[in-house]
Formats: structure tokens, C-alpha cells, sequence
């Protein structure tokens, strides 16, 4: 497994290693103690989630206030996805940045956003799947929520058309809204 760090401090992709022999393959998705040794992260998985969307559906740009905070393990387990965080943590040396990933099931290859992060998605195939490993369980009222297409984030999605987008992420704030508002978290208690 190798796991290195993105453009966005504290989130890292992790590449497992792929055992091949005539049946398949097998590999470890997740293995917290790697985590832990490699990158000094400590993340004790609360919950897990699916989502499935056909292709050019767009989601997010979700995360979770602090407290309580949600640390992600994003795997992409059937599909193609173009996966991206965004740097949502007031006084970061990367606030308002991105990083694109592109997440396969045939890969393995795995995100992990820290708290305070943002994180979307846009299936690139039909009946895409995406797996979220959290940290924490689901409190209502603790979502924020940025929309994808907030033209200051400029992110480049690249759609072959209309993404399809729900009410509650196009009618989400934008980065600059959010940040008026307050409901960001700040850098130094992530």
C-alpha cells in the first residue's frame, strides 16, 4: 500500500498493492494502522455509506462542521469517478484550493479527506458507486455545504454536458458565502 500526501495538506491517496493470479485480484483497501505508520493518521471508522449515480451526476461539495468533524475513506467500488477536495479550512496555506483524483474500482485507489475539508464527486459511468468510510456518524444540522459550481472555485470539472445536481448542492453557498456566514472551521483546530 502506498500512501502519499495530495496538494492539500492532511489528505493523502493510498494505491493498494494488487495480488493477481488466475482468479483475480485481491488487495486491502483500507488498513488503519498503515494509515497511522505512513501519514500519522489516527482514524477509527463510525460509519459507512454508498452512494450510486449514473454518469454526469455531480455531488458536493459536502463536509462536516467541527464539532463533530468527519475524517472520509473515499473508494470508488463499482464505476469511474472524478473525485476532488476542497480546502474549506480558514487560515490553511491551501484554503479554497482543490485537488482532483480520478477514483476506478478496478484500482482500489482510495482518498482520505481529514476534517474540515470538502469533498465532490462526478460520475464519469453509469451506476458509479462510491464507498465512504467515516469517522463519525451522521448529526443533523452539522452538514456545510459549497456549491460545485461556485464560479470562484472555478473547479474544472470537465462534463461532456449538463451535470445532473441536486436542489440542495445548486442552491448551496458559495466558498465566499460560507465564509461570511461563519460556518467553516478553522485550520488550527483540525
Amino acid at each position: 500500500m502506498r500512501v502519499e500526501e495530495t496538494s492539500i495538506p492532511g489528505t493523502f491517496l493510498i494505491e493498494p498493492d494488487h495480488l493477481v493470479d488466475s482468479r483475480g485480484v485481491f488487495y486491502e483497501s483500507l488498513r488503519t494502522d498503515e494509515l497511522e505508520r505512513t501519514a500519522g493518521i489516527v482514524f477509527r471508522p463510525r460509519q459507512i455509506n454508498y452512494s450510486v449515480s449514473r454518469r454526469d451526476t455531480l455531488r458536493g461539495i459536502h463536509s462536516v462542521r467541527i464539532p463533530p468533524g468527519q475524517a472520509k475513506f473515499i473508494t470508488c467500488v463499482r464505476g469511474v469517478l472524478r473525485d476532488v477536495v476542497v480546502d474549506l479550512r480558514v487560515g490553511s496555506p491551501t484554503f479554497g484550493r482543490h485537488q482532483f483524483n480520478e477514483l476506478d474500482a478496478a484500482s482500489g485507489r482510495s482518498v482520505y479527506v481529514p476534517e474540515g475539508v470538502g469533498h465532490g464527486f462526478l460520475a464519469l459511468t453509469d451506476d458509479a458507486c462510491i464507498c465512504y468510510v467515516v469517522s463519525t456518524t451522521y448529526v443533523p444540522g452539522t452538514q456545510i455545504d459549497i456549491n460545485p459550481l461556485d464560479p470562484d472555485l472555478d473547479l474544472p470539472w470537465e462534463c461532456a454536458g449538463t451535470p445532473l445536481i441536486s436542489d440542495k448542492d445548486a442552491k448551496a453557498p458559495t466558498l465566499a458565502e460560507a465564509l461570511a456566514a461563519g460556518v467553516l472551521s478553522d485550520f488550527a483546530h483540525t
